[in-house]
């Protein structure tokens, strides 16, 4: 490559003692030259790009300098000091795409921009594909409600303990920022706990409905706790069985097999617990509802899950106890009504329960 004299005539002499719109001119055009050819250069001829347009681009006018930041942007090879010093402009359309994409940003140095700079660049930063649990403590301690709520549905972003614990804090006036930090992958059981209790029913409801199926079990059996459920529920103490089905769940062996051997085995509080936490019924409703006078809260909470009747006959036999035999004729009933029960009707029955 040759010199970069010689790609702009008087560079040199514009770069040291040109006026303003001189080096504005130059600037527009050795940028132009970079972002031609930026796929061929070597290392070398980006550093000297990067030396000479850090002394000219200051002097482009604003337009230019935003057009000259979203280009750069998206690039691996882009001129690291010239970014950064982009980044770092006052103005956020010029610093923001850099702020928002740019692969060639140390994470140092985005700790420091966000230290500095205002919410705009904050909310630009929690928009990043990837953010460090350093960069997250800052925003997650100065950015704004906009900014928090970003940074926590940002699936890229790495929090910390104490970063959990004030969006918890912050998500209890918050109903969307408590939905955004609810469905996160990576949320601690115990912030989820805590997130859970600082919020209203309908909240909690609504985060339910819309976590991942493989997340549901684990907010129930949390909502259930809160609720008070682990202390005795109708002189029953369903705190060991919560914790057995949670750590299934966690496993990822909450199944219909494992229903099937709490049921064989007659665990009461396991096989409810169980069946709580995959239908999304509290736990005390599902209680009062299975240990009634009636098998119907067994057919429709199976037929809802999805179980084969063998598990749903297990569960009936649990109900009645170890040393109670129902008659074939009364088993041939339940099986027969568990056949024509459609899975509609069973889910709007659930669907009720659930708002008790």
């Amino acid at each position: 490559m040759t010199t970069a004299p010689a790609l702009i005539p008087e560079l040199d002499d514009i770069v040291r003692r040109g006026d303003p719109k001189r080096r504005a001119e130059a600037a527009r055009r050795l940028g132009e030259l970079f972002l031609q050819g930026a796929g061929s250069f070597r290392a070398d001829h980006i550093d000297l790009f990067d030396g000479v347009l850090t002394s000219l681009v200051p002097h482009a006018e604003l337009a230019a300098r935003i057009d000259l930041a979203e280009r750069l942007a998206p690039l691996a090879n882009a001129p690291r000091h010239l970014v950064g010093q982009l980044a770092r402009e006052d103005d956020v359309a010029i610093a923001g795409p850099l702020l928002r994409k740019s692969p060639v940003i140390d994470d140092s140095v985005l700790v420091e921009i966000a230290n500095a700079k205002g919410q705009g660049h904050l909310l630009a930063m929690a928009e990043r594909s990837k953010l460090s649990t350093a960069l997250t403590d800052v925003i997650i301690r100065r950015g704004d409600r906009d900014v928090i709520r970003c940074a926590a549905g940002n699936a890229g972003a790495a929090f910390s303990d104490d970063s959990f614990a004030t969006l918890v804090r912050r998500a209890g006036r918050d109903g969307v920022l408590t939905l955004r930090i609810g469905r996160r992958d990576d949320l601690p059981p115990e912030h989820l706990k805590s997130l859970l209790a600082g919020s209203i029913d309908v909240i909690r409801r609504r985060l339910h409905s819309v976590a991942k199926p493989e997340r549901q079990a684990e907010i129930k059996l949390a909502m259930n706790e809160i609720e008070g459920v682990v202390a005795e529920v109708v002189g029953r103490d369903f705190a060991a069985a919560l914790r057995a089905i949670l750590a299934l769940h966690r496993a990822g062996e909450l199944n219909e097999a494992a229903v099937a051997g709490f049921a064989k085995a007659f665990k009461y509080e396991e096989c409810v617990a169980a069946l709580a936490a995959m239908t999304g019924v509290k736990i005390v409703t599902l209680d009062r509802l299975i240990s009634g006078d009636r098998y119907d809260p067994i057919l429709i909470a199976g037929k809802t899950i999805g179980f084969e009747w063998p598990t749903v006959r297990a569960l009936i036999l649990m109900r009645l106890g170890a040393n109670r035999v129902p008659s074939p004729a009364d088993i041939e009933g339940a099986r027969v009504n568990f056949v024509r029960l459609m899975p509609s009707t069973a889910q709007r029955v659930v669907d009720f329960w659930k708002s008790r």
